[in-house]
């Protein structure tokens, strides 16, 4: 139903616990994700991952390939997609839908650009930016052309990844992210705005994982998850796992490499597959919010508060990081191992967790989110 006093911030009691969880949850594998990107000071193999040897730490960064990496932020751009629909269906006119619209993805592209020059290039917030000005004029097309758009999309996906990822399998030069591995400051400081505008190169996937939250968003999929919803919570992360374990097993040494023309066609099956995981998650999850119901626990509600202020959160994990692993702080990304860094990732989750639910109890917003629905609303 279309609101009548126009667009507001939806209060804490009109909230759905299926995205603020899944956003919660899913903040984990965003840590161990972006956590890895910071490790330096040996050999880069496929995709900028450290090449190990210790079987712990093979271990580790194979499950982290298989089932992280480039499977989180399209969970999240499904859930963006998803929740613009739930914008544009509490406006009161198409002009102020688009202009709320338009004015909070320009916002947060300017938050990701501040985000990616002062703390982590490989920043997603602008790309969703990005997201969001390509599907705001896409919220009036019919299902079909959506789905269309979605699918067709995915070529120019494949091709990227086979391209952009096609590296040698032993390097001690990066070819992305040089900044992580420099160890004066100011000419990290200085590299971090090129690394970060060649980002939305490794992350095309978004365009069709939000099309189809787009999609999703017009049958509240999340909130009455349907049989459709329970094949994808099955074949998403079955696909998911199915499509990035060979490159995750031959990037850590478990198989052979071979010809580079099949290593172009891993990187594109990885990517691919990556989205059908990310759109798997996020429907294992409504599925599991569908259960729980209004029998939240101490855990669920923690977690669905790491949801509501997931930029908040975000924003934290870096600061951590940022802390944490680089050459010119502490260093620990120098010669912590795979296994280790994950868990750190998901101590520094965790702690985020903690954060956003004594801000909950506190009866406080997360700040970045505040400050963007500020930007983003119109006053009064």
């Amino acid at each position: 139903m279309v609101a009548t006093l126009g667009l507001r911030p939806v209060g804490e009691g009109e909230r759905q616990l299926a995205p603020d969880l899944a956003r919660g949850v899913m903040l984990a594998l965003i840590a161990v994700a972006n956590s890895a990107i910071y490790l330096y000071g040996r050999p880069y193999g496929i995709r900028q991952h450290i090449i190990e040897h210790d079987l712990p730490d093979r271990t580790a960064a194979a499950l982290s390939m298989a089932f992280v990496d480039g499977r989180a932020y399209p969970m999240f751009a499904a859930l963006f997609g998803y929740g613009m629909v739930q914008i544009w269906n509490r406006r009161r006119d198409d002009v102020e839908g688009r202009r709320v619209l338009k004015r909070r993805s320009l916002w947060l592209l300017a938050f990701g650009a501040v985000h990616a020059v002062l703390l982590f290039s490989g920043d997603v917030l602008g790309v969703y930016g990005l997201l969001g000005l390509a599907t705001v004029r896409l919220l009036r097309v019919r299902d079909r052309t959506l789905l269309v758009l979605a699918g067709v999309w995915l070529v120019p996906v494949a091709l990227l990844s086979a391209l952009a990822y096609n590296t040698p399998q032993a390097t001690y030069q990066r070819t992305i992210f040089w900044s992580y591995a420099v160890e004066d400051p100011l000419t990290a400081l200085a590299l971090r705005p090129i690394e970060w505008v060649m980002t939305p190169v490794g992350m095309a996937g978004v365009f069709t994982a939000g099309l189809v939250g787009v999609w999703a968003g017009r049958r509240e999929l999340l909130a009455v998850p349907d049989a459709l919803v329970r094949r994808a919570a099955v074949w998403g992360p079955v696909t998911g796992v199915l499509g990035g374990l060979p490159l995750a097993l031959t990037a850590t040494g478990f198989l052979e490499a071979g010809e580079p023309a099949a290593l172009m066609a891993l990187n594109a099956v990885h990517m691919v597959s990556g989205i059908a995981a990310g759109l798997g998650y996020a429907a294992l999850i409504a599925l599991l919010a569908q259960r729980i119901g209004t029998r939240r626990g101490p855990l669920v509600t923690a977690l669905s508060a790491c949801g509501q202020r997931s930029m908040t959160s975000y924003l934290l994990q870096s600061v951590a990081f940022v802390a944490l692993l680089p050459p010119y702080t502490i260093g620990l990304g120098g010669w912590l191992g795979s296994a280790a860094t994950v868990a750190l990732a998901l101590g520094t989750w965790a702690a985020t967790v903690v954060v956003a639910e004594s801000m909950r109890r506190a009866g406080v917003r997360g700040p970045a989110e505040t400050l963007l629905r500020r930007l983003a609303y119109p006053r009064g």
